[in-house]
């Protein structure tokens, strides 16, 4: 694919999801898709819209049958840990697994963040899924401001979330 194509795609790409700069409006990122999930093991629903403007969401796509997912699971417990008393909200989804399985999963990493199911790739599909683990911040705005795909996404997050923190308007 020549770098002529690429631009065409990507400009093509940026019009369908309404990212294209226009007239007066600096390069903003997207919209989310948007989500709402019910947490396994818990009655509450994480709803993205509920948060905007309020805090930042971190999306972690992952499988229990992902050896980078389990190999990073105690990191990203990490993140979550530093970030939960600031404006941070995360949920791991567990991509095309099962309810077993995913319980097996945070018994074995022991998982402290929160957990829900996205078995036919429903949300993940809306957000670019390609793999896991993948991982997506929206601000404070609910504009997805990251995507990270693979491993050591988590080395990045700290700087993304930090940055997309200091954006935030200070609290009356």
């Amino acid at each position: 694919m020549g770098p002529r194509y690429r631009l065409v795609l990507a400009l093509a790409l940026a019009l369908a999801v309404g990212a294209a700069p226009g007239p007066g409006r600096a390069e903003n990122p997207p919209e989310s898709p948007g989500l709402r999930v019910e947490l396994l093991n818990s009655s509450r629903v994480i709803d993205s819209r509920e948060l905007t403007g309020k805090k930042v969401l971190v999306v972690r796509f992952q499988a229990s049958y992902c050896r980078p997912c389990a190999k990073e699971s105690r990191a990203f417990g990490r993140v979550v840990e530093r970030y939960r008393e600031r404006d941070v909200e995360f949920v791991a989804l567990h991509v095309q697994d099962t309810v077993a399985d995913t319980r097996k999963f945070m018994r074995a990493q022991k998982v402290n963040y929160p957990v829900a199911l996205d078995p036919q790739l429903t949300i993940g599909n809306r957000f670019g899924f390609k793999g896991t683990p993948y991982t997506v911040v929206m601000d404070l705005k609910g504009e997805l401001v990251a995507r990270l795909h693979g491993e050591s996404a988590l080395t990045r997050l700290p700087k993304i979330l930090d940055e997309a923190l200091r954006e935030a308007p200070p609290k009356s």
